[in-house]
């Protein structure tokens, strides 16, 4: 079971350069403005400046996404989560939301137009939580 990590970004939501970004940081573990900048010129049909480059990856830094060092007159960036541990917090959170709805009926309604498949799911999902309560209680 994926844990909720440690770190969390300041904010989650993200544009979609800076998505597009932070997952060529993800691919690269650690990455330089021109590390981020050649590959995203790869594609013919894209433009971006430089200097664009470098504001998404200080954002990033200020949302809490990445970490930036410095060694000597070279700036690089790393993430500060993986990649599975964002989709933990992204689905943690619109968890949160669906559940934030408060009114059980609508929440039955939804789930009752669910198909087999989800049902399933929703049930060993249910099932995972009591094992892993029981074992808590154990301890």
């Amino acid at each position: 079971m994926a844990a909720l990590p440690n770190h969390r970004p300041k904010q989650l939501s993200l544009g979609p350069l800076e998505a597009e970004i932070l997952q060529i940081v993800w691919e690269l573990q650690t990455v330089t403005v021109k590390d981020v900048h050649t590959r995203i010129l790869a594609d013919p049909d894209r433009e971006l400046a430089y200097a664009s480059v470098t504001t998404v990856l200080n954002r990033l830094t200020n949302k809490g996404w990445l970490a930036c060092d410095k060694q000597e007159r070279c700036f690089t960036w790393r993430p500060l989560i993986s990649e599975q541990q964002a989709k933990t917090l992204q689905a943690y959170e619109q968890l949160n939301q669906f559940l934030a709805v408060g009114n059980p009926d609508i929440v039955a309604a939804f789930a009752d137009n669910l198909d087999q498949a989800s049902v399933e799911q929703i049930e060993a999902i249910a099932e995972r939580l009591r094992t892993l309560r029981r074992a808590r209680e154990e301890r």
